[in-house]
């Protein structure tokens, strides 16, 4: 029979990150039996939440920016890497203003956070954070994005972003620490739990499962990712919830080995491997190259002897995640970058130039013009799209099944897939980036075969039925970055209009008209696929 020892799950050994204090108001402390007790007015956990999911929606860690920075100054990387990236510093200078977010998916509104047991508060801490939530995306220029259920089927948009997921664990001392995200749909979306079993823990079997698996990843939650991999876990929830954290960067100074106790740590031998293998896969930066990821952690956990739960995501390009923490000399959070500007290069990456297309022709003209030119041939399109995303497409389907005609909207124009965050004012759009094209897919073929989605805008990449669909009615999927939501609305969305379904609010049809908007040829009329080869 072993001694009892006690083992922290997951002791992190030291904390790097750089605060900047917020305010010493809402702080004071009490002696009581002898403890010192940290006693924390409600006001600065609502203050606090505010400030928080306000600098995340409009900047990024500077470690964040230096990963793009990278792509820039590697020689190995490609031009589609370096386009890429270079659109991703431009975007976030443009958010950096802070009138448009870095997404125009602003998240789902997380907080993690670990309450010493001497820390006094007297509420429903989780109240509280909520109301900053609700200020803040009631004030600033944020997407509503929660969906509220009245019965199994019938469900509408909560209209200011809650419910927010809040998560309050116990700890020792009198210190209060958190972590704030904003995780989008499509970074969420690629969130992935597989039971596994003892065989896969040798070098071959996990080589090749991180192999394939990487393919369910996809580009659709806007690479290059931070990419986590978490084997082992005394449950499949505890699983997942490491993955979350460590993808945000929270688990970084784990110890890098085992002890008899079952401490998590960081594999790093792991890590250099398959951010080979995501190199080796040439997926790169969403459309060809290296830079798949920017980084990956590899984290072990114990495990119960019948089972091998292994957990796979992803923070995307949107890396929103800000560290905070009350104590007793005032409330903190984490400093991130106000000048994204200095990450820039001297002068943009020379690349070939784009094909112009204009898309205020005739849609068979349009068709005549994408069809001269291979995937990969990166575009440049002026003129008007059609904006509609899942409900809009499940309402024309529906008028389809009634017997009633296509409209000529969705014949006569593109259609990109998108949903804008709210727009500033004096502006013609707020941010307003592609949404995952996959979800819309068992709609294609169908729309197709009587005149709509001729040619479709969106990011990542979807199943062989567009693919079949395309070929067989002539039809083409564009890639659009995935990420540069705020650099979009800026530079190239010109005006905006709801023409259908206003009462769907987000998911309205809207009319746009664009100048430069970039994006590839993924699919087109012969059968080809961008990604079917990778």
């Amino acid at each position: 029979m072993s001694d009892f020892h006690y083992q922290k799950p997951f002791p992190i050994t030291k904390d790097t990150t750089k605060y900047r204090l917020l305010t010493t108001d809402y702080v004071s402390t009490v002696e009581v039996d002898g403890r010192k007790i940290l006693k924390v007015d409600p006001k600065g956990l609502e203050m606090l939440s505010k400030e928080a999911f306000s600098d995340v929606s409009f900047y990024l860690r500077p470690a964040h920016l230096n990963k793009l920075k990278t792509i820039l100054q590697d020689n190995e990387a490609s031009d589609n890497d370096r386009f890429v990236a270079h659109t991703m510093l431009l975007n976030q200078v443009v958010a950096a203003e802070g009138e448009l977010p870095t997404c125009q998916d602003t998240g789902t509104a997380i907080v993690v956070a670990k309450k010493g047991e001497d820390v006094y508060t007297g509420v429903d801490d989780a109240e509280h954070l909520s109301k900053g939530v609700y200020d803040t995306y009631q004030e600033r220029n944020l997407r509503y994005s929660q969906v509220v259920p009245f019965s199994m089927f019938e469900e509408k948009n909560s209209g200011n972003n809650l419910p927010a997921q809040i998560d309050i664990y116990a700890n020792k001392g009198n210190t209060y620490e958190f972590l704030f995200v904003t995780k989008g749909g499509g970074s969420g979306n690629k969130t992935f739990l597989y039971q596994e079993t003892k065989a896969l823990l040798n070098e071959k079997n996990l080589t090749t499962f991180i192999t394939n698996k990487l393919r369910d990843l996809g580009t659709s939650a806007c690479p290059p990712y931070h990419l986590a991999l978490v084997i082992g876990g005394t449950s499949a929830e505890a699983t997942l919830a490491t993955v979350k954290k460590a993808s945000a960067g929270y688990y970084d100074h784990l110890p890098t080995e085992g002890n008899e106790g079952g401490q998590a740590f960081r594999d790093l031998e792991w890590e250099k491997k398959i951010e080979e293998i995501c190199q080796k896969s040439e997926i790169g930066a969403q459309f060809g190259g290296k830079y798949f990821v920017h980084d990956v952690k590899v984290i072990r956990l114990p495990r119960h002897a019948a089972s091998c739960p292994v957990g796979l995501g992803v923070s995307c390009s949107a890396d929103r995640n800000v560290k905070a923490k009350i104590t007793e000399d005032g409330i903190y959070l984490e400093e991130l970058e106000r000048n994204p500007f200095q990450y820039l290069p001297k002068e943009a990456p020379h690349l070939k130039d784009a094909v112009e297309i204009n898309l205020d022709q005739p849609m068979a003209d349009i068709l005549k013009e994408l069809t001269k030119y291979p995937i990969k041939t990166r575009l440049s399109l002026t003129g008007t799209l059609i904006v509609a995303r899942d409900i809009a497409h499940a309402q024309i389907k529906q008028m389809l099944e009634e017997g009633k005609e296509m409209p000529e909207y969705f014949k006569n124009h593109p259609v990109y897939y998108a949903g804008p965050a709210k727009t500033p004012k004096g502006m013609p759009s707020g941010s307003f980036g592609p949404t995952t094209a996959g979800r819309m897919d068992s709609y294609v073929d169908l729309f197709q075969k009587v005149g709509g989605s001729m040619v479709m805008v969106a990011k990542g990449n979807r199943y062989k039925s567009v693919t079949d669909a395309c070929k067989a009615n002539g039809g083409f999927y564009l890639g659009s970055i995935g990420g540069p939501a705020a650099v979009l609305a800026k530079n190239s969305i010109k005006s905006i209009e709801v023409i259908d379904f206003p009462e769907l609010g987000m998911e309205a049809v809207r009319k746009i008209r664009v100048e430069n908007f970039p994006a590839f040829i993924i699919v087109d009329d012969k059968g080809n696929d961008f990604f079917a080869n990778m």
